[in-house]
């Protein structure tokens, strides 16, 4: 099996054990990674699926599909203790969440 087969079966193995997850329980162990970035989420109106994006200090930014809706999206963040509201900019049209701190 070539390099390229062995990644390619690497990523599809990948995708499928986040398919298989409930969409909470992946956006849970995402969070996990780096819970202190800012996180930010857009989609289609009424599409059945998001994008969340982190805003990482050191881990950089990344995105992944989230199978929510994003008023789904917006509960489950709010549920992991985080404030989302629209940007200050009106031309943005996603939501950013930070994390609420605790005292």
């Amino acid at each position: 099996m070539s390099l390229a087969q062995k990644l390619q079966s690497k990523l599809s193995n990948d995708s499928q054990d986040a398919s298989s997850k409930p969409p909470r329980e992946v956006l849970k162990e995402f969070i996990a990674e780096d819970p202190n970035s800012v996180y930010t989420f857009d989609s289609e109106r009424d599409a059945p699926q998001s994008e969340i994006c982190r805003e990482g200090k050191e881990k950089g930014r990344k995105c992944i599909q989230m199978q929510m809706y994003s008023t789904q999206l917006f509960q489950a963040m709010q549920d992991q203790g985080f404030f989302c509201a629209l940007p200050m900019d009106p031309a943005h049209t996603h939501i950013e969440c930070k994390r609420i701190p605790k005292n």
